[in-house]
């Protein structure tokens, strides 16, 4: 299973390198957003039963709750970088009527 959920999380990373190196403002966004979600997939295959927690009990195994808590605050933190950079998206395009990033370069006079 963590296997399987490192190659999507490589498939992932991929995608959203590919995404954030082409010129179209909202390809971008995606492509941080597929990131961000590699990211959290990575995590979550960090973590695992019976892996060394801070916790004696009984002999019951125990997931660690450390990279959980850390992948809660990623995604809240994703979803907002995700909706500032729609809202910068939106004014740009309003500003210049173009989804280009070479819409956003001076003008030569």
């Amino acid at each position: 299973m963590n296997l399987l959920m490192i190659i999507i999380a490589g498939i992932l990373t991929f995608s959203g390198v590919y995404l954030l190196l082409s010129k179209n403002l909202i390809r971008i966004v995606i492509g941080t957003s597929l990131m961000s979600h590699a990211s959290n997939i990575f995590l979550l295959s960090m973590s695992r039963a019976g892996s060394n927690v801070p916790i004696i009990g009984s002999g019951e195994e125990y997931v660690d709750a450390v990279p959980q808590a850390l992948i809660l605050t990623a995604i809240v933190i994703s979803f907002a970088i995700t909706a500032f950079l729609l809202v910068i998206v939106y004014r740009t395009y309003q500003y210049t009527k173009h989804n280009h990033i070479d819409a956003l370069g001076g003008h030569d006079e």
